[in-house]
């Protein structure tokens, strides 16, 4: 009879070890996972992997530190970070080395000018060059199409700070077929950053409330709009980002009402 029970207690106590062993050992995987997925997310490939950011882990509780070149990095750094799995909260202590410009400057907007752009997958952000002189945007360079030539300035004209956008821009002789050059698999974490910092860019749409869910690419959105025009508009400036398949747009509208 004692052998039987102590023979429980064995197994008993060999049961705590494996479980007390095996949960450190499961958060150290987690850790190592989002270091993982961080440095090979599409944003931190396509956008950050010449800067010198550092992350580190520790039971899903993620920090940042290093060095960007811009206040623009140090943000997508920290977007995608939040848009991992597992993250319990994210500390970013990411420094700035660039020139800091002040809000609403000609440099500040050629910057949200140029991000912008950079989201979207309709524009080509690769062949606009884009320059302000008192807050007017001139655009320049070859759209394929004179729809994207249109909607190049139409992003443009909804930067905060921007008086007016000077479209010179060229069209293609030859439209050319449009290509799905970003057809390529992003991961939703990136997807999730980029819905994020294109909703936060554009005038329209900085102050709106919403949460954003990635599954598959397919993006659902939650939140509040205050009309049926300001939800339509975030479901379409969402459907233009780089790797969105679908967009689900669950946002409820409550109108304000003005006596």
């Amino acid at each position: 009879m004692k052998t039987m029970y102590f023979s429980a207690l064995t197994v008993a106590a060999a049961a705590v070890v494996m479980v007390a062993t095996s949960i450190p050992a499961m958060s150290a995987e987690m850790d190592d996972r989002i270091e993982s997925s961080f440095t090979q997310s599409f944003i931190y490939k396509r956008y950050l992997k010449d800067e010198k950011i550092k992350i580190s882990s520790r039971e899903g509780a993620v920090v940042l530190s290093g060095s960007v070149s811009n206040e623009s990095g140090k943000l997508m750094a920290q977007n995608i970070a939040e848009a991992l799995p597992n993250i319990k909260s994210v500390e970013n202590h990411i420094e700035i080395t660039g020139e800091r410009p002040t809000e609403k400057s000609d440099i500040w907007i050629s910057m949200k000018v140029k991000g912008s752009l950079m989201y979207h997958r309709n524009v080509n952000a690769m062949n606009t060059e884009v320059s302000v002189k008192d807050g007017v945007v001139t655009l320049k360079g070859e759209a394929a199409s004179q729809a994207q030539k249109e909607l190049t300035a139409e992003y443009a004209n909804d930067i905060n700070g921007v008086k007016e956008v000077r479209n010179e821009m060229t069209t293609a002789a030859t439209p050319k077929p449009e290509t799905q050059t970003m057809a390529e698999k992003i991961d939703d974490a990136s997807v999730t950053a980029q819905v994020k910092m294109a909703l936060l860019t554009h005038h329209s749409t900085s102050s709106i409330s919403t949460k954003i869910a990635t599954k598959d690419g397919e993006v659902t959105l939650t939140g509040i709009a205050k009309n049926d025009a300001e939800k339509s508009l975030v479901t379409k400036i969402v459907n233009d980002i780089q790797g969105v398949v679908s967009v689900k747009n669950l946002m409820t509208v409550e109108e304000v009402k003005t006596n």
